[in-house]
């Protein structure tokens, strides 16, 4: 059997993949089994921020793995030490919780925020609230704090505690806390896997005053939005925002399984000993891998990922077949006439790589795709789409 046949045969069968076997790449561009080149605008869904084979990603994760490769939480190790110091030096937060996934990133977000709101306002307030269109995660408790309705269908009961409401409608959400006791609120910058769509500023202004006046703990989803993706080094900063809490995952550790949970000065304290833990949080090689990330997205960096992402916009506004364009940063939707689906399908016989995310086809680069790349990759997704 041939890989595809293998992992048909053993491989659960969540994945829709393509009929494509990708066996090398270095930086933007990867090979196939057949030996053919893509240039790739997907980074494994916004998580190789430097592309394949990073020199100094490998650097940093080879030279880890000959010290020691993992050591349990019960003692400190130089890398989950110093990726904590760099994330709140930068962020202004004063705690970090490290994990493996979004997913658990935004558990732990959702479990201070339950815990402070316990403490401070009594056991019964406890509910989260999320938008509607969001996207947090597949564990049971954040596919609850999803806002698509679909997500929920095979999997009842989920885990309780959780309200969406409309993205924009502030009086959706102050009606709502009338009735309701809200420990959190839940908001992504860009909704990514909900199509790509960017909050309103006013919505976003309104909202943080809101949360401000009722003491609500405000937890921004970083997960695809972080770590330079957007622009700034996360999307909130480039909304003035002030969270309570961040998770971010995805590109943290350009490859390697990292999720982190940042905590403000408000909740640095909420958890304690026993509270939360994790057996792989903070492993060291996946930290060394953050550090050679995160020492990188510099300002310079998010000039030029700003710089590129203009050039996106400019290049496939009012393109033949392409009806709109929205993001932020190199995180990117197009909504074509053709389905996505076909469009992404003749970028691939063209030789790029794109994404879907709900209607539209995505692009999520690497922070560094060289320009050339870039504008040879738009001009086949301008081609596939008139």
């Amino acid at each position: 059997m041939n890989i595809i046949e293998i992992d048909q045969k053993y491989v659960a069968g969540t994945y829709k993949r393509f009929p494509l076997e990708i066996v090398s790449g270095k930086g933007s561009v990867v090979k196939d089994s057949a030996g053919k080149e893509y240039i790739d605008l997907g980074s494994g869904i916004a998580v190789t921020s430097f592309g394949i084979a990073d020199d100094e990603w490998q650097k940093a994760v080879t030279e880890q793995i000959g010290k020691v490769q993992h050591m349990s939480n019960l003692y400190y190790t130089e890398p989950c030490a110093k990726l904590a110091q760099i994330l709140c030096e930068r962020t202004g937060m004063k705690k970090v919780f490290f994990s493996n996934s979004g997913a658990e990133a935004n558990e732990c977000a959702i479990k201070v925020a339950r815990k402070y709101s316990a403490e401070k306002k009594g056991a019964d307030c406890y509910t989260i609230v999320t938008l509607k269109n969001s996207f947090h995660g597949r564990t049971l408790t954040t596919l609850a704090a999803t806002g698509q309705d679909h997500f929920h269908e095979l999997f009842q009961p989920l885990t309780p505690g959780f309200v969406s409401v409309d993205a924009g409608d502030i009086g959706q959400l102050k009606k709502l806390a009338e009735t309701t006791k809200i420990a959190g609120i839940m908001i992504e910058c860009v909704q990514g896997e909900g199509g790509v769509i960017p909050l309103d500023m006013e919505y976003v202004k309104e909202l943080s005053s809101f949360v401000k006046e009722q003491d609500i703990i405000l937890i921004v989803d970083e997960v695809q939005t972080g770590n330079g993706r957007c622009g700034t080094l996360y999307a909130y900063q480039k909304l003035g925002l002030k969270p309570d809490v961040v998770s971010t995952a995805k590109g943290l550790a350009g490859g390697l399984p990292m999720g982190a949970t940042m905590m403000s000065e408000k909740v640095e304290n909420v958890l304690g000993f026993g509270d939360h833990g994790s057996t792989f949080g903070g492993n060291p090689v996946c930290a060394a891998a953050a550090i050679s990330i995160l020492n990188r997205i510099d300002d310079q960096l998010l000039k030029e990922v700003q710089e590129k992402s203009d050039y996106i916009f400019k290049a496939l506004e009012g393109a033949k077949g392409i009806e709109s364009v929205t993001g932020l940063g190199l995180m990117i939707g197009i909504k074509t006439e053709k389905p996505a689906g076909e469009v992404v399908a003749a970028c691939m016989e063209k030789g790029v790589l794109c994404l879907t995310a709900k209607d539209k086809v995505r692009l999520l680069p690497a922070l560094n795709i060289p320009m050339e790349l870039l504008e040879k990759a738009v001009e086949i997704i301008k081609e596939a789409a008139a």
